[in-house]
């Protein structure tokens, strides 16, 4: 049978329940044993998907198409396992199941009340992701004491009860603030936290102690006495330096031994972590050997959570580098300004990430069009292809007033489109294309020199894709499709041959990154923008030579001056091991071009000389095992036509 964590938090909200579980499932995991995790989410809402980012923040995407809570996230990245539908759990989709098995006379006339009927409903979901694990670890979102997450905690009281005491373990995290004034952390809210837990019949098996600084042993006394917590299970967790230090964190303050012990899981699991490369993960990101800067072209930025996944992916490709990625948070609505561009001249690489909705988005065609015409490596996700291509239609292709019909239904040239399956969709959610797909790549592409290979799976979240009646005329434009679905009906990668690097997914490839394994888009476009900043500086210190020498300045931009060359790289890490789904001739690419749009030819097609590649990149990125290949049910929520333009 399998053992279960339930991780809950008191006092305040957003004090690192999903990091604490998740460095919990990644030292578990480190000890060989088989963790999977779960979020259990008291909102109402069925799942994410039609939550404005500025509530939310992002919505990530698993394999199978649901649109989860971000915390998901932080689990995949940390056990290195794939999550499924059932790893989310909210209050909607609880009652849309029990109203719905009351409406088939699933009770037998029974009054439908929270306790059996949603408690074990609860109950029921926790269970079903233990079947393949030694180990499931549940956090519950919300704050003890909160109305909303009353039959969640009810739930877990009852499961202790129903699998026996041995099985269970509840982990509370807690703040423990410090008074300036007085000098001392207080322990007082923390007291009152737990005592409203065991009001609800939880009796904490441990504590972690959220801080600011570390807390005392007569401290963790004192809260092991007043809470009846065993010292062991006073955990004192301190601010990090970074959020991929916590598990040697809590592994230093014995929080996986003594979980292990309570557990009685000695006999299952080695007797010590083996942590060894996270370590060095953590020297490297404490260490690294140089800065660049990126500019995130977003209309969210004032909560980074919405880009959480994009700006952990950039941490993990300088991870691989060594080197710090500084996010210059970019607001698209303010590059709609000519004077407010002045930014991008201060980075090392651009990129555009996903979204909806017309506010900001001639901003970030902007950003493409300076990322294009300077050099600047340039990186789009999503949207930020569309921006691309809208772009390039507009200004190399000689498609004036070239748009998305998501945002110019009107538009002469409407080189992005809506899906046909979309066409006639009404409901906000469970329709857009979700989860993972395959995507052919084109042999002698920069996208194949990142993946190491020809057949990759990613993950999507779009309802628009590029309009193949402008296929040829973008081609001709010098824009390469370099990935295709395998019938080659959908534009999946398009980039530039004669840019340093610019390339664009229609996918989410930073769902797929990994601390110790980035994502190869990530990875190699990090590459260029280390390149770019090596050269820009190069390229500086010689200007201010010729200076002292009073030979003076030539007068041209770095941009101007040389192809950037690729900087030496780590050897690549072979990507974790994974059962590829069997390729045949039902595969093969199928040449679908829809008439061509009666539109003019090209102003002129793009001729500069063609830049070097980066350094190419290890195998397969993470390819779905054969239960999840492409079979999956869509079945997602997200912003409908107009919707995001209110965000």
């Amino acid at each position: 049978m399998a053992k279960h964590i339930f991780v809950t938090g008191g006092v305040a909200s957003s004090l690192g329940k999903g990091l604490t579980a998740a460095s919990l499932g990644h030292l578990l995991k480190a000890r060989g044993l088989r963790v999977t995790m779960q979020k259990l989410d008291p909102y109402i809402n069925v799942d994410p998907g039609t939550m404005n980012p500025f509530q939310h923040g992002e919505v990530y995407v698993t394999d199978d198409g649901c649109e989860t809570d971000l915390d998901l996230g932080h689990y995949e990245r940390f056990i290195d396992e794939n999550l499924y539908r059932d790893s989310n759990v909210t209050t909607g989709a609880i009652y849309s199941t029990v109203i719905a098995a009351e409406r088939r006379g699933e009770f037998l006339g029974d009054t439908v009340q929270v306790i059996p009927h949603i408690t074990n409903e609860i109950k029921a979901r926790i269970l079903r992701v233990a079947e393949d694990a030694d180990v499931v670890i549940t956090e519950v979102g919300g704050t003890v004491g909160d109305i909303e997450s009353l039959p969640f905690l009810e739930a877990i009281r009852q499961l202790r009860h129903d699998i026996g005491r041995d099985h269970v373990f509840f982990c509370h995290v807690s703040l423990v603030p410090y008074i300036g004034p007085s000098g001392e952390l207080k322990t007082k809210p923390t007291q009152h936290s737990v005592r409203e837990l065991r009001s609800l019949g939880i009796q904490p098996d441990a504590i972690v102690c959220r801080t600011d600084r570390p807390i005392t042993a007569a401290l963790k006394r004192k809260i092991s006495l007043l809470c009846d917590v065993d010292v062991e299970g006073i955990i004192s967790a301190p601010d990090a330096e970074s959020i991929y230090a916590i598990p040697l964190v809590l592994h230093d303050e014995g929080l996986d031994g003594y979980l292990v012990r309570h557990l009685r899981l000695d006999g299952h699991c080695a007797p010590e972590p083996d942590l060894a490369d996270w370590e060095a993960l953590v020297e490297r990101i404490c260490n690294p050997r140089r800065k660049v800067r990126v500019a995130l072209v977003g209309k969210y930025i004032n909560l980074p959570d919405a880009y959480l996944s994009v700006t952990q992916a950039l941490a993990h490709a300088g991870f691989h580098h060594n080197v710090d990625v500084e996010v210059v948070w970019t607001a698209s609505d303010d590059l709609e300004d000519p004077q407010a561009r002045a930014v991008l001249e201060t980075v090392d690489a651009v990129l555009i990430p996903g979204g909806f909705g017309i506010r900001g988005v001639e901003g970030k065609v902007e950003a493409a069009r300076f990322a294009r015409e300077q050099r600047v490596p340039f990186l789009g996700i999503c949207l930020g292809l569309q921006c691309a291509v809208i772009e390039i239609a507009r200004n190399v292709a000689g498609l004036r007033g070239a748009n998305s019909s998501e945002f110019d239904p009107e538009a002469p040239f409407p080189v992005i489109d809506l899906l046909p399956d979309q066409r006639g969709v009404a409901d906000l959610g469970g329709t857009m294309r979700l989860g993972l797909y395959p995507c052919r790549i084109a042999k002698g592409s920069r996208a194949e020199a990142a993946y190491s290979d020809g057949l990759i799976f990613e993950r999507h979240r779009h309802r628009y894709e590029v309009n193949n009646r402008f296929r040829r005329r973008l081609e001709e434009a010098g824009l390469v499709l370099s990935g295709t679905s395998p019938d080659g009906r959908l534009v999946e990668i398009v980039e530039l041959p004669d840019h340093p690097w610019f390339v664009a997914g229609q996918f989410h490839p930073e769902f797929r990154s990994r601390p110790t394994r980035p994502h190869p888009l990530f990875r190699d476009f990090i590459g260029a923008a280390v390149a770019f900043a090596e050269t820009r500086g190069a390229q500086r210190d010689a200007e201010r030579g010729a200076q002292r020498d009073g030979q003076g300045q030539d007068g041209r931009r770095p941009s101007d001056r040389a192809p950037l060359a690729p900087t030496s790289s780590a050897a690549r890490q072979d990507p974790h091991p994974a059962a590829a789904p069997p390729r045949g001739p039902q595969e093969r690419i199928v040449d679908v071009r829809e008439r061509e749009a009666d539109v003019p030819a090209p102003a002129s097609a793009s001729t500069r000389p063609p830049g070097l590649l980066p350094p190419a990149g290890s195998g397969l990125f993470a390819p779905p095992s054969a239960r999840n290949s492409n079979g999956m049910a869509e079945r997602a929520d997200g912003y409908g036509d107009g919707y995001g333009d209110r965000l």
